[in-house]
Formats: C-alpha cells, sequence, structure tokens
C-alpha cells in the first residue's frame, strides 16, 4: 500500500531513473520514491518532509545550465591525448615528428566535430534564453554514459535539441506506398540516418518520463552547417 502523502506529492515507483533533487543520489527505474508534482522532481523516501518545508535558501538555488558540448570536447581531448602518449612512448625520438606529420583517427575527430556542433548549439540557444526560456545543456543520463545535449524548457513544453554535423543537405525518402509498405527515411546526402530519428525519439521519452504526460516534449535533430 502507497503510504500517505500530502496532495501535492504521491509515493509511486519510478518508471524511469531520476536523480533526487534534495541530495542527488541516483535514482534506478522501478526505485520507491516521493513525485512532487509542484516541482516535477523526485526525491528519496529518506527525505520524509514535504517539498514546501524545504529551506528557502535550497529552493532558490542557482541552477547550473551546464557547458555546451563539455561531454564531447572532453572525451576529444581524452582520446587525443591517449594516443600522443601512446605514440611517444612507442617511439622516443620520432614522436613528436610522427604527430606532427599525421592526423588523428576519425574516431577521434567524430568528437571534436559533434563537440562543435553542440558549441554552436548551445551558444545559440543561449541568447534566445530569457525568463520564460530556460536552456540546460550537456545533462547526463543517469546510469549510462550517453547524455541529452540540449533541453530548452518554454511555455508550451520541453524541446529535446540533438545537434548533428553531417556532410550533405538532410531530406526525406519515402518508399512504398500503393503495393508495398509505407517506409520514411531520413537521408543526408545519400546516407540513410533514419536511427538519428530513433536516437532523438528515445531522448524525448527520457525527458517525458520526469516531467510527467501534462508536459508535451518534443525532439529536435538541428544539422549545424
Amino acid at each position: 500500500m502507497e503510504r500517505e502523502t500530502p496532495a501535492a506529492e504521491k509515493q509511486m515507483r519510478l518508471r524511469y531513473a531520476g536523480v533526487c533533487r534534495i541530495c542527488t543520489a541516483e535514482l534506478p527505474a522501478r526505485t520507491e520514491a516521493i513525485w512532487e508534482r509542484s516541482t516535477k522532481t523526485v526525491r528519496c523516501l529518506a527525505h520524509t518532509e514535504p517539498a514546501e518545508l524545504i529551506g528557502p535558501a535550497e529552493a532558490e538555488a542557482p541552477i547550473d545550465i551546464g557547458v555546451p558540448g563539455a561531454s564531447a570536447r572532453r572525451e576529444f581531448e581524452r582520446r587525443k591525448a591517449k594516443r600522443e602518449k601512446r605514440i611517444r612512448e612507442k617511439n622516443p625520438r620520432l614522436g613528436a615528428l610522427i604527430l606532427a606529420l599525421s592526423d588523428d583517427p576519425q574516431s577521434t575527430t567524430s568528437w571534436e566535430t559533434g563537440a562543435v556542433g553542440e558549441e554552436r548549439v548551445g551558444q545559440r540557444l543561449n541568447e534566445l534564453a530569457t525568463d520564460s526560456l530556460r536552456v540546460l545543456h550537456d545533462r547526463r543520463i543517469p546510469g549510462s554514459r550517453a547524455n541529452v545535449d540540449h533541453i530548452v524548457v518554454t511555455p508550451n513544453g520541453v524541446f529535446v535539441v540533438d545537434p548533428k554535423r553531417y556532410a550533405g543537405r538532410p531530406h526525406l525518402r519515402v518508399e512504398g506506398g500503393l503495393f508495398r509498405p509505407r517506409v520514411e527515411k531520413l537521408m543526408v546526402g545519400s546516407r540513410n540516418c533514419t536511427k538519428l530519428v530513433d536516437g532523438a525519439l528515445k531522448q524525448v521519452d527520457l525527458v517525458q518520463g520526469l516531467v510527467g504526460d501534462e508536459v508535451p516534449v518534443r525532439g529536435v535533430l538541428c544539422f549545424v552547417g
């Protein structure tokens, strides 16, 4: 049986993983926790006091909006430094020359490419931010190494923005129809990038689970350049 709680709160088993808003502890999916309707957040069962009793200093604490592209930039720097160290240790005398005459592999440079895209989009979103349009960047997904690049909170709902820097122009390709099942594909140039839509929808579902069904959440793929 559920414990009786104030009308503004509800003890429930989480559908998605979350973070306690008081102690920032990670709360895996299916964990019993308190859902606070007024703040659209969750907290551990260990914190039994109602949300109204939380001190004003904590309630008014500034929100860290994050740094656009921070995770991708860190991963690029980590891979670059690891390759440089490996080459210098293997070639003590010629390591510097080898590094000067060779490029980082695509598996490394792709992280920088992604970071630049996130930084550009994040800068533009920050310029649009107001008291009624709030922006969050580089939000880590609990229990995962993945992250959500940008979240935009507006009076009309929440937008999950996923920047991409791909060569070619994005367009929709429709196959089948009259005698075959209709299939829609997201193409960037000649490359099938439909999987990007699936990834964006997963992020939308994650955020939707955190804010509740009353708040509309929309996914946006933003192609930079």
